[in-house]
């Protein structure tokens, strides 16, 4: 049987990986593309970024009814009803509507779509087991682009049932009485988030004293505070020593991260949310002698080459962010680099946003790094309650918070806790990546009343003064 040869072989049908793919058949090479799942997206797409925030969306109207938050604005909505069932399916729909959508893009790119687990043999091949497309094939070019996989704790085993992880937790049949999420991150709080909507008792536990580690502290304090008027609780400066799992209970021995004193905690489910691992398992990166970093990550070089000549790798798998859209803009550069075009991901640009209600966003610097690095800055906040357009929609909630250099007025980072932050802070972005000042942002004409007016108003506040407040 004759070996099939490809310009470009890519392993991992994720954000990454399909992209990347995608790119490079733009680019006129001839690509395959390896997923060992049937369907493409990966987990972002399959059980991780899409569902979840379907979910949140739905939770956040389900809670918004419930509440009795319509009323006031003289909608009558009585007898709300959950329907889990429904609820999953519509996520489910979703999920399955997307990734038929990439195998369409597939086509439409003439990208290869290859199923099953693939080893690298050698530098140009690899080998495909225990799916649809056994066998070897061959490629000028490999880019490993196989993502990430949640971190265990020794003190807990994951079942998917009582103990889960945030693939489990997209996929709960039943509502928990309470559930506990062991982790104050990202993914932690957003299904956390989730589940408190619909009715469960959620409680976050962290070994660390503040949740959204990494994040600037004002924010993360702040949004701390709004999450607990929505219900949620915190046991902060404690980690999980042992969890004993009965009938349709969990008892959880917690130890003071200071202290070292045990206290015990009793829920129904465990969500354990503390962080994810590359996912390089089965690849052969050892037998080829490809260099991993202390933390397991990939060693690759500017042009995300590993240091085995024509084997790359893109996304959760090397250094960086953990975050979809970072690995999307690897596999493009990584791709257009290969092709003889100039390809750069700055890092220090890649936005961070967590999806709850009301959403937080960051990029650039937060308060603390700045000050770590001896810059002298100006802080300029809005809240959102002095904004029109948020008083009007009932979303006062939150704030914006931009820093810049107090020599130069460049803007060195924002942070936004609000109602669709995550949208707002790419007006941010674009300007931080042009090198923006605050004054360039405060003289910029934006329309009212519209929530960005408060990113206008925390630019003027660097300056002369915000109008608003």
């Amino acid at each position: 049987m004759m070996v099939q040869k490809y310009d470009l072989i890519v392993i991992g049908a994720g954000p990454g990986g399909y992209v990347a793919a995608i790119r490079a058949a733009q680019l006129g090479m001839k690509v395959a593309c390896v997923e060992k799942r049937s369907t493409l997206g990966g987990t972002c797409l399959n059980v991780g970024c899409i569902p979840s925030k379907a979910l949140l969306n739905a939770s956040e109207k389900f809670a918004e009814a419930k509440q009795k938050h319509l009323s006031t604005l003289g909608i009558d909505v009585s007898q709300v009803k959950l329907d889990l069932k429904k609820m999953l399916k519509h996520k489910s729909d979703i999920v399955s509507g997307l990734t038929t959508g990439i195998s369409q893009l597939f086509a439409k790119n003439k990208v290869s779509h290859l199923i099953g687990s693939a080893q690298i043999t050698s530098s140009g091949v690899i080998n495909i087991i225990e799916g649809r497309d056994e066998g070897e094939f061959k490629a000028d070019k490999i880019i490993i682009a196989t993502g990430s996989e949640p971190t265990s704790l020794p003190s807990m085993s994951i079942d998917e049932k009582q103990i889960i992880s945030s693939t489990g937790a997209l996929d709960l049949t039943e509502l928990p009485k309470k559930l506990v999420v062991v982790g104050g991150g990202y993914i932690g709080l957003e299904m956390g988030a989730v589940w408190s909507r619909l009715g469960s008792e959620v409680e976050v536990v962290d070994f660390l004293p503040r949740i959204l580690p990494g994040m600037d502290a004002e924010i993360a304090t702040k949004f701390k505070a709004i999450l607990e008027k929505q219900g949620i609780k915190f046991n902060l400066g404690k980690g999980v020593k042992e969890a004993k799992k009965a009938k349709s209970s969990i008892s959880l021995i917690l130890q003071d991260s200071k202290t070292k004193e045990e206290s015990k905690l009793s829920c129904n489910v465990v969500l354990v949310a503390i962080g994810r691992k590359p996912y390089i398992e089965g690849l052969g990166l050892e037998k080829l002698g490809i260099e991993l970093t202390e933390k397991g990550q990939i060693k690759v070089d500017h042009n995300f080459q590993t240091n085995r000549e024509g084997i790359y790798a893109i996304g959760d798998v090397i250094e960086g962010p953990m975050l979809a859209h970072k690995a999307e803009e690897d596999g493009v550069a990584a791709v257009e680099i290969m092709a003889g075009h100039s390809g750069h991901v700055d890092y220090s640009l890649v936005p961070g946003i967590v999806y709850t209600a009301p959403e937080v966003a960051t990029i650039g610097l937060t308060e603390e790094q700045i000050k770590d690095k001896g810059i002298s800055y100006n802080k300029g906040v809005f809240p959102f309650l002095a904004n029109s357009r948020a008083r009007a929609t009932g979303h006062t909630d939150g704030l914006v918070k931009l820093l810049a250099d107090k020599k130069t007025d460049k803007l060195l980072g924002a942070h936004i806790i609000g109602y669709e932050a995550g949208t707002m802070i790419h007006e941010i972005a674009v300007g931080m990546s042009f090198g923006s000042s605050a004054e360039d942002i405060a003289r910029t004409c934006h329309g009212h009343p519209t929530m960005n007016e408060a990113v206008k108003e925390a630019a003027l506040a660097i300056g002369t003064g915000a109008i608003h407040i």
